[in-house]
């Protein structure tokens, strides 16, 4: 969700092959390992190599040559599906060593286990919250400096108070589990850093700028081409990641792994604020909307609904999340 979210940042582009990639780069690692007797974390750097390679090839067409994104990544869509079962011959390959599914399926070692309760799910519940209310305080305060609107101190301290509860319930469940999934750790670190990429940095604000207007960004001087080229580049090397930890977490590499990936990608930015035209949606929002996908998907599952019912009601929840975009936008332009 967040590579997609980069795309639909330049303008609303998309990208079709994300579930593609990530089955086609899944399959080949696999290929690596189990058939080539390739050490684990050679296997998994080349084929990030190979996810950065792809993205390179779409962003190539789609910024410099002017093919249309929808084209060139629904090209892109059928070539990494049909090589994938070309690479696969139509079967499954596993097991996968231990080593490259503990990405997916693996938890961070405790440092101690007090009655039965994972110690360092606790004490990463309370450092994250820590940073999470000093964090806060920043804003605010700089906010303020600038005589920007902020929340009421009573609303500002119930929301700091209800998010550091949910912070600390979560990493409670986690503690009587097995602890952090090494998945979460790779997730937070994903946000972390593109969240900073966004809001900090030079090549982050060209983004926004871009998707905003195009035209004006140009003659700002922002690169427009290579800002779209890095942006599909970026989203083949988080497709060839996710491609690696959805493939560990099945401990197998089928051909029809990653698909529909692109589509819980795309509503998941859209659920999270993205819009439609570009310049407009956060690193946390795609995560929260991705977020309310899983329940979703797994809500339903839980109750048993069928397989084309879930795809029907994903594809309401995804029309309904744009045409709210549109409807605000149109209305902001009448006032």
């Amino acid at each position: 969700a967040i590579g997609m979210l980069l795309c639909i940042l330049t303008g609303g582009n998309v990208d079709l092959s994300v579930g593609s990639v990530a089955g086609f780069v899944g399959a080949v690692s696999a290929v690596f390992i189990l058939k080539m007797d390739m050490p684990v974390i050679w296997a998994i750097l080349i084929s990030l190599a190979i996810g950065i390679a792809i993205g390179a090839w779409q962003g190539f067409w789609i910024a410099y040559m002017g093919v249309p994104a929808f084209i060139a990544t629904l090209a892109g869509m059928l070539i990494f599906r049909g090589l994938t079962m070309v690479i696969l011959q139509g079967t499954s390959l596993a097991p996968l060593p231990a080593e490259y599914t503990f990405i997916a399926a693996g938890f961070v070692p405790d440092i101690a286990n007090i009655a039965g309760i994972n110690f360092l799910a606790i004490l990463s519940g309370i450092i994250a919250t820590i940073f999470y209310i000093i964090g806060e305080v920043k804003n605010r305060n700089s906010k303020k400096k600038y005589n920007f609107e902020v929340l009421p101190f009573r609303m500002f301290v119930l929301k700091i108070a209800a998010i550091s509860l949910v912070i600390n319930a979560f990493t409670y469940l986690l503690s009587l589990y097995k602890g952090i999934p090494a998945v979460l750790i790779l997730v937070v670190i994903l946000v972390l850093i593109y969240s900073f990429i966004t809001t900090k940095t030079i090549p982050g604000r060209h983004i926004y700028a871009f998707g905003g207007n195009p035209k004006a960004a140009k003659l700002s001087g922002v690169k427009t081409k290579q800002v779209l080229f890095w942006v599909y580049v970026n989203m083949g090397f988080l497709a060839a990641l996710a491609g690696i930890v959805f493939t560990g977490r099945l401990n197998s590499a089928t051909p029809k792994s990653g698909q529909n990936f692109e589509m819980d990608a795309i509503a998941s930015c859209y659920i999270g604020g993205a819009s439609t035209s570009g310049g407009v949606g956060t690193v946390i929002g795609a995560i929260v909307g991705g977020l309310l996908m899983g329940i979703l998907n797994n809500g339903m599952s839980i109750l048993g609904v069928k397989i084309d019912w879930q795809q029907a009601i994903k594809g309401f929840v995804l029309l309904a999340a744009v045409a709210f975009d549109v409807y605000s936008k149109s209305k902001s332009r009448t006032v």
